[in-house]
């Protein structure tokens, strides 16, 4: 993360479940129907724990958390297994859920559908209370099934716009200062034109193009767009009427319309560089932004599309396999890994928001008055995956088995659209897809 390489992008991405072999899910098989149940266990023995292998600073860190928990007790022995991080959503899916481990890391998005498989089981009655409560009420939503907790995160994320100061100035463009004053979706349409009307080639804006828009980066990216013009990608279980609104369809029409003033960023360094002067990512980009900016960076909030500014939020968490001999030790070691000095080294590691209450609030990054402080900031008003409305910012992404179905299509119609498709037609289009798959699945029932 140290560059703004296509490399360390991905890397960076990948870490933080934006660039999700999601597809792998769909289809997996049964499910729903009564609530899997794991064993309370003694205890004490040997618990094994499988998670993904993403930077090599975040592997270090994990190892550490395993290693210190190992150290400090004799009770309980964790035995860890990295897998890389593009087979291991793969991996899990296509594991029998009696072979999986005590402790599996897994994706945010991908939770709801393994507890749907009886994969996992809600952790609730094996983490202490303290956990739970310390616990971002972002982090919380993306791990919760009808009031009960499947999953808890280390770390969040959180999307907003780089601006160049020194370029904005330059072209007599005011900004931002917070959420409280977001551009409308008007504003950042005529920013972005002025700002290009000074650039040599026209351009001014790093959409994060280079890796196409029908992938889980498609749908974490852009999905804020249309909760923002107030509608949804699924509302009580279905796509239409929700996603395929006319409000949604006219603002992917101004999405589709910044298209002529956004540099390809093939190289990855079109902001960086200073090619452009606005760059809609996320927090895993302020590391090599900041070392190439340094006081003419700053972080603004997406644009408001007339529901409130939003973003999207939600990556990996951990949870306890439904076919556990032994919760209680699963239990115990989570209750290790999610204290302050573990979400400290892992956060330090990569960058990004804490999962936690008590170390999102002394964060030199996210902490009030720090440089990020806009992440945490929308992180604290979270909507979860239904309430979405001008009172919210931090939007969950739909918690339902038939996520896969759900990014897939909509990740397609956004890049359709940018690509110059009629977006009511394709909007439509995802929409009677989407329904027809949970039909198919009825409705995906969860426990």
């Amino acid at each position: 993360m140290n560059t703004p390489s296509r490399r360390s992008r991905r890397t960076a991405c990948t870490a933080l479940a934006l660039t999700l072999p999601l597809a792998a899910l769909a289809a997996c098989g049964g499910g729903g129907g009564t609530e899997a149940s794991a064993e309370q266990g003694s205890g004490a023995g040997t618990i094994t724990v499988w998670a993904h292998q993403g930077q090599a600073s975040e592997s270090a860190a994990l190892q550490n958390a395993v290693a210190s928990f190992n150290s400090s007790q004799k009770k309980v022995q964790v035995k860890l297994t990295l897998i890389p991080d593009t087979d291991y959503t793969k991996t899990i899916t296509a594991t029998d859920a009696s072979k999986l481990p005590d402790v599996m890391e897994f994706d945010g998005p991908t939770m709801a559908n393994f507890a749907y498989n009886k994969k996992l089981v809600a952790i609730d009655d094996y983490v202490s209370v303290k956990t739970t409560a310390n616990a971002t009420d972002a982090v919380k939503a993306q791990g919760e099934i009808n009031g009960k907790h499947y999953g808890l995160g280390m770390y969040d994320s959180g999307l907003g716009i780089y601006g160049n100061k020194k370029l904005l100035d330059a072209a007599g463009v005011t900004y931002p200062a917070g959420l409280s004053d977001a551009w409308t979706a008007a504003e950042f349409t005529d920013a972005v034109k002025k700002l290009a009307a000074k650039d040599s080639d026209g351009k001014s804006l790093d959409l994060q193009e280079s890796g196409g828009y029908a992938n889980e980066w498609g749908t974490y990216g852009f999905a804020p767009i249309v909760w923002s013009a107030g509608g949804a990608l699924l509302k009580n279980g279905k796509a239409e009427g929700a996603l395929d609104t006319p409000a949604v369809a006219s603002a992917l029409e101004t999405l589709q319309g910044w298209k002529t003033y956004t540099d390809p960023n093939t190289d990855g360094n079109a902001f960086a560089k200073g090619r452009v002067a606005l760059s809609w990512v996320g927090h895993w980009m302020y590391p090599a932004y900041s070392k190439a900016l340094g006081d003419d960076l700053v972080v603004l909030p997406l644009p408001d599309f007339g529901n409130g500014p939003k973003t999207g939020q939600g990556s990996w968490q951990w949870g306890i396999s439904a076919n556990t001999k032994n919760g209680k030790a699963a239990g115990a070691f989570l209750d290790s890994l999610l204290d302050d000095t573990n979400v400290t080294a892992m956060t330090a590691a990569n960058g990004a928001p804490p999962g936690t209450r008590s170390v999102l609030a002394k964060s030199d990054l996210y902490k009030q008055g720090g440089p990020l402080q806009l992440y945490a900031d929308q992180l604290a008003k979270p909507c979860g995956d239904s309430r979405i409305d001008t009172s919210c910012v931090a939007v969950t992404r739909p918690v339902t088995a038939g996520y896969p179905a759900v990014t897939a299509k909509f990740s397609q119609a956004l890049a359709d659209v940018y690509g110059g498709a009629d977006p009511k037609t394709a909007l439509a289009k995802a929409a009677r897809a989407i329904d027809q798959d949970f039909s198919d699945n009825d409705g995906y029932k969860l426990p």
